[in-house]
């Protein structure tokens, strides 16, 4: 009989991670093992970041992404920053190249511990976003929720980081909305073909933003690493902000600098909380005392 798979339990910034290690077999996490998964406190998470063989030469591995709800993803930067954590402990490997299905994906840690993610470029025209019609200008579309003369929120800068994402600009606290309730209608909004993460930021300094996001497909989260790099680009190219920027989300601090070559670099730090096996077929687990990925 097949041994089960391992798994680590992190975190990044509080945005909850499983690392799953698929590598030598055939088969994937299956959407109802994640939703169990999700399920159980102990192991409830954001995002499954499944390392699976490499598909491409030239790349470590080829990375799925699942969302709590059993969904893909394209993007997950803390998740990346998770899983370059898992291997460099494994490997002593410091840089990694990886492919996701949004493309190939760079990073590295740094000896002080943190970790950077070349996130790739952003991409505004509205089909690559995508979005259901055309806006000639994504800096600001269209949208509002609220009563059309005194929208609570409205006119967000809209941006794929692999994936889609909204993001409303507030002057007041963005604890003060109630993104709970917004969140999920916004997500789903027919002006997103493919849903969207959905963000509230708040300019607080010329290289300074805060923000909190709804996550297309898993909820409220504590940080997200691709709307953190969706804000500040966003922030820089509507001029609120310069191209490097640090990124306040609920779980702390993310640098973010949108370089000369379009790519945006994401830097943070990853945690990792404890390791088990599991079934990928329907979420059964077990934790072990040690061990990673």
């Amino acid at each position: 009989m097949e041994e089960r798979p391992h798994f680590a339990k992190m975190n990044g910034l509080g945005n909850e991670i499983i690392v799953a290690d698929m590598r030598g077999r055939a088969g994937r996490v299956s959407p109802a093992a994640a939703r169990a998964l999700a399920a159980d406190p102990a192991t409830r998470f954001d995002q499954i970041m499944a390392i699976h063989d490499p598909k491409t030469p030239g790349t470590a591995n080829f990375i799925e992404i699942l969302n709590s709800d059993g969904s893909s993803a394209q993007a997950c930067g803390n998740g990346m920053r998770c899983v370059v954590q898992a291997l460099a402990a494994e490997t002593g490997t410091a840089r990694f190249t990886f492919e996701t299905v949004a493309g190939i994906l760079n990073a590295e840690e740094h000896a002080d511990g943190s970790i950077s993610v070349d996130m790739g470029k952003p991409r505004f025209d509205w089909q690559d976003i995508p979005l259901a019609e055309e806006f000639r200008d994504t800096r600001m579309i269209e949208l509002q929720i609220g009563p059309i003369d005194a929208p609570v929120l409205h006119s967000p800068s809209v941006v794929s980081m692999g994936n889609p994402h909204a993001v409303f600009w507030v002057d007041d606290d963005v604890w003060s909305h109630d993104l709970e309730r917004f969140g999920p209608l916004l997500e789903n909004h027919p002006i997103f073909p493919e849903k969207a993460n959905i963000t509230i930021a708040r300019v607080t300094a010329p290289d300074a933003i805060t923000i909190r996001t709804w996550e297309r497909g898993a909820g409220l989260t504590r940080a997200c690493g691709s709307a953190a790099c969706a804000a500040a680009v966003c922030a820089a190219r509507t001029r609120r902000t310069g191209r490097g920027v640090t990124v306040t989300v609920p779980g702390g601090p993310l640098l973010i600098e949108w370089r000369d070559d379009d790519h945006v670099i994401m830097t943070g730090p990853a945690e990792w909380e404890f390791s088990g096996r599991f079934d990928p077929a329907t979420g059964a687990w077990e934790r072990e005392v040690e061990g990673a990925v």
